[in-house]
């Protein structure tokens, strides 16, 4: 194997034979330089690994060197060595993306330390992370059998979500499979869970629900500050945590809980239920104006403002707010360039349908599929949309207007790996991921069945109609054409069914930093 290179630029280079014979002595290669610019010419010509550069040198300083030495290879790890405590050159250095900086005088294992950080960070990183999830799978294991609330699965969910972002940046592909498997296998548990239980949890002891969070998670929020309630349709816990940095830069977080999206894992069933404060039956009843089930044309969000405007009055709330729903570039940055005039509201809502959107592109536009290949780029494109979009234009206005802001979702959504075959007739819904109509045939261990939907506070489309929602990472095929069908809509990310990715939904309250 071939020695590390170490390139150390000091002018007072003969009062560091110790260090060099130290690191000499651990096996690695190392070239001095007397000033900046012999270190220059030495790197036009010769590559090394990571450079030690004193600050304090005749001739050109080492700031200026360490500028030079970045157009030479701007991905060259240079450690900045100094007497100095002066912060402005701490900042210089830190702004000129040193990887390290050191006081002098130094001593051998500070050194050593440093090299480890830059050169073997990757490798040290990943015999760590990996020994700890081979930990942690047992443990995990062992609670999967054992979990019997929703609480224990909102904790189980958020650590399988923890484990798999540590994963993806290790190269230990091994690790990734078993975490993929172990994810499968609790999403089949609770598949079961929710099957016991989801009836029960209408009668009072079960988690915040979409019907149930505005009442008990947003009007709590509502007081003094304006507040901004920002909607984002289909996102997911893992895509929320992979643009939690970028908000944090205007927002510090005060509260992070997690509430369960009704089924239907599906807009028009979980939006509507959080605007309207109502389950859809009861929204069928009370409002048939604005409810429209699976085969009724027409949209079937079109009435959440309706809905809120009710819910906001049957709470008995003398509030001044707004609603906004955003589908289009064109319209997030309409609403960002007139987003000061919502300062004198105490609530605004903008419900924004990019990830909504995105899911729906990756089924039907090859180049999403591509982009979006699995949950890691899926995350990716998600946090690349956020950081370029109006939305973070307006959640930074609404940080200089002094809003709280909640951040929150109506359900989330999963990769579709295994088909269920389904056979219904002509009227039965088309979403993948639940069916509802009469006369439904499928493989009864697939999937949640609710022959009453009455029981689960569903609408029927006519007396005999029930409802199905696939359970883990199953989508729903016809028998006709079966294997185009399966073909296209495999590996897409589809909503409507029971899984964890799609139940158990983030809920974030920030106040402005």
């Amino acid at each position: 194997m071939n020695k590390i290179s170490i390139l150390w630029v000091d002018d007072e280079v003969d009062l560091l034979k110790p260090h060099i014979i130290f690191l000499e002595g651990k096996n690695y290669k190392v070239t001095t330089c007397k000033s900046g610019q012999e270190a220059l010419d030495f790197l036009k010509t010769t590559s090394v690994d990571i450079v030690f550069l004193d600050e304090n040198m005749p001739g050109i300083s080492g700031l200026e060197t360490l500028s030079e030495i970045k157009v030479i290879d701007s991905s060259l790890p240079v450690v900045m060595i100094t007497k100095s405590e002066e912060e402005f050159i701490m900042e210089e250095a830190i702004g000129s993306k040193i990887a390290d900086y050191l006081i002098k005088p130094v001593n051998p294992n500070q050194i050593l330390l440093s090299l480890k950080k830059n050169l073997d960070h990757s490798r040290l990183v990943s015999e760590k992370t990996t020994a700890n999830y081979q930990q942690e799978f047992r443990k995990i294991a062992m609670d999967l059998s054992m979990i019997n609330t929703f609480e224990e699965w909102v904790e189980l969910y958020k650590k399988l979500i923890y484990w798999e972002m540590r994963l993806e940046d290790i190269e230990d592909n091994s690790m990734f499979e078993i975490l993929e498997s172990q994810k499968t296998e609790a999403n089949n548990h609770f598949g079961k869970f929710v099957d016991r239980n989801y009836m029960d949890w209408f009668q009072g002891d079960g988690p915040v629900m979409s019907h149930t969070l505005f009442k008990q998670c947003i009007e709590p929020e509502l007081g003094e500050t304006p507040t901004l309630l920002v909607v984002i349709d289909n996102l997911r816990y893992d895509q929320w945590y992979a643009f939690e940095d970028i908000v944090s830069n205007f927002y510090k977080k005060t509260k992070e809980n997690s509430y369960f999206s009704i089924l239907p894992t599906a807009t028009q069933y979980a939006r509507n239920a959080i605007f309207s404060g109502l389950m859809p039956l009861d929204m069928e009843k009370k409002f048939p104006q604005w409810w429209k089930n699976d085969i009724d044309e027409g949209g079937k969000n079109l009435h959440e403002k309706d809905f809120l405007e009710a819910q906001i009055k049957r709470l008995g709330l003398t509030i001044k707010w707004e609603y906004h729903k955003i589908s289009s570039l064109k319209q997030g940055k309409q609403l960002s360039q007139n987003f000061r005039s919502q300062k004198e509201n105490d609530l605004t809502v903008i419900v924004y349908n990019f990830v909504d959107m995105l899911s729906h592109a990756k089924t039907e536009m090859e180049v999403i599929k591509e982009l979006a290949s699995n949950d890691k780029a899926y995350r990716s494109l998600t946090q690349s949309w956020f950081k370029n979009s109006p939305l973070l234009d307006i959640i930074q206005q609404a940080q200089s207007l002094s809003m709280k802001l909640i951040i929150t979702t109506d359900h989330g959504t999963i990769n579709v790996k295994q088909p269920s075959r389904v056979i219904g007739d002509k009227e039965t819904s088309l979403n993948l991921r639940y069916k509802t109509g009469k006369s439904l045939t499928y493989e009864e261990k697939e999937v949640l069945a609710a022959k009453n939907p009455e029981q689960i506070h569903l609408p029927r489309i006519n007396v005999s109609s029930s409802f199905i929602f696939a359970k883990n990472d199953m989508f729903f095929a016809y028998p006709n054409n079966y294997y185009h069908y399966v073909s296209y809509y495999r590996n897409t990310y589809q909503h409507g069914g029971v899984s964890l990715e799609e139940m158990i939904i983030p809920f974030v309250v920030l106040s402005p930093k």
